[in-house]
Parts: C-alpha cells; structure tokens; sequence
C-alpha cells in the first residue's frame, strides 16, 4: 500500500516522493549512489578493454 502511494505520488514531484521515502525509511541513498556509479565505472571501463581488444590495428 505504501508503495502504490509513492509511486502514485510521484507523478507530481517525484524526485520530493522519494527523497521523503527514503528519509522516512532511513535509506541511506548517498551510500546506494556511490554503489551505483561505482558499478557504472566498472562496466565503462569493461567495456572500453573489451572494445580496444577487439579492433587489430590496421598497417598500411
């Protein structure tokens, strides 16, 4: 039921549903965030090896 709330709620203002929920809920989002960029460097990062490996140098 809470959770239809806020995400019915958030239509308006969502970034304020939220950040209340949170607080509400003592989420610690500054720590979840630097989790996720984190994880979204390492993935980049990934991916750009995977992308340098993958194209031979042509020699003319």
């Amino acid at each position: 039921m809470v959770e239809a709330t806020i995400l019915l709620a958030s239509r308006h203002n969502g970034r304020d549903v939220l950040k209340d929920a949170a607080a509400l809920y003592k989420v610690d989002t500054e720590a979840i965030g630097q989790k996720v960029r984190q994880e979204f460097a390492a993935k980049a990062r990934a991916r750009k090896e995977v992308t340098a490996e993958s194209k031979p140098r042509k020699t003319a």
